[in-house]
């Protein structure tokens, strides 16, 4: 009996011990203003490392170093892409007092505004990530179909946007917004369904052959050249749903976009998203224009909640070529 007593002893001070030290770990990490600063960057977006080092002014060996003691303690976590690797915020850990310690640590963080160097280095990366995409297309609208068709095919897909469209059950009268819309393929089903669709593209050549495909596009279709980040719409002007079809991974940040596509839906209105899971087909890039390689379903999910959405339905979709298709539908609360 005392020996099994004198085991229980010894297994609670060395939980006792490890939790302290954990929380000694976090403490120690946090101690530094760099490393609060990286922290504060990171509140709603992932970052390179090298483009937190552009951000915060810091050689890319001093960043990294920084960045694996905040990972280390459990406040930063990694996403790989490809070759690259993203750091972001972690989410509440399970352990309660490092849990409170975290929360605690990312509401004083929080309450700090960013410096307006670190905000302008923060839109110049945006505007770098946009470009390399923006870019792209314009040098390669006419192979757009031949490098699409590399990952996946409007067709291969098609029948399951459509039933998802059913499951919105919106009136004719609708408004539909949907950003990049490539060839202009799926804005002819739209505008089957819908009194105005808006087409908005942030490339003007994309945007021109989407129009010249387009069989209805003298009708209910209205093409705007501008990117979502400067799409402003009328005080008294609100969609009833919003199509991503196969555009997140082109966008500078994901996160963002889902933020501004809540600003300017309904409530009650929805976002239908079609997009590739992870990946890391790096050749996307240069052969694709491709920004992100496909994004974790669980990612998706939390910038949309943190965008005022509930998922209300979701589809997953293999192909053959290795790629796997997520299709999800939000709904705005």
């Amino acid at each position: 009996m005392a020996s099994t007593q004198s085991k229980s002893t010894q297994a609670s001070s060395a939980d006792g011990f490890a939790a302290s030290s954990a929380l000694a770990a976090m403490c120690k990490a946090s101690s530094d203003p760099l490393r609060i600063d990286i922290v504060r960057v990171l509140s709603k977006e992932s970052f390179g490392v090298q483009e937190l080092a552009s951000i915060l002014g810091v050689p890319q060996p001093g960043m990294s170093h920084h960045l694996k003691i905040l990972a280390k303690c459990g406040l930063l976590v990694t996403r790989r892409q490809g070759n690259s690797i993203f750091y972001r915020r972690a989410l509440l850990l399970d352990s309660e007092s490092q849990s409170r310690l975290q929360s605690s640590l990312y509401t004083a963080i929080d309450e700090i505004s960013l410096p307006d160097d670190y905000s302008k280095r923060i839109s110049e990366v945006y505007d770098e990530r946009s470009l390399q995409s923006r870019n792209y297309f314009d040098r390669n609208v006419e192979k757009f179909a031949e490098n699409q068709g590399m990952l996946c095919d409007l067709g291969q897909y098609l029948g399951n946007l459509l039933e998802l469209l059913d499951v919105m059950q919106l009136p004719r009268k609708s408004q539909v917004l949907e950003v990049g819309p490539g060839q202009g393929l799926f804005l002819d089903e739209l505008a089957k369904r819908f009194d105005k669709i808006v087409a908005l593209d942030n490339s003007g050549e994309m945007l021109k052959l989407a129009k010249s495909r387009s069989t209805r596009r003298s009708d209910n279709i209205q093409f705007v050249n501008r990117s979502l980040d400067a799409y402003k719409i009328s005080t008294q002007e609100s969609f009833d749903a919003v199509v991503l079809n196969m555009v997140l991974h082109h966008m500078p940040s994901p996160q963002q976009a889902l933020k501004k596509l809540g600003d300017i839906l309904q409530v009650g209105g929805f976002l239908l998203i079609a997009d590739l899971c992870s990946h890391n087909q790096e050749w996307a890039r240069e052969s694709c224009g491709d920004v992100w390689l496909g994004f974790d379903p669980k990612d998706v999910d939390e910038w949309a909640a943190s965008a005022g959405f509930n998922v209300e339905q979701s589809l997953y979709l293999g192909l053959k070529n290795g790629f796997q298709i997520q299709l999800k539908l939000f709904r705005k609360y």
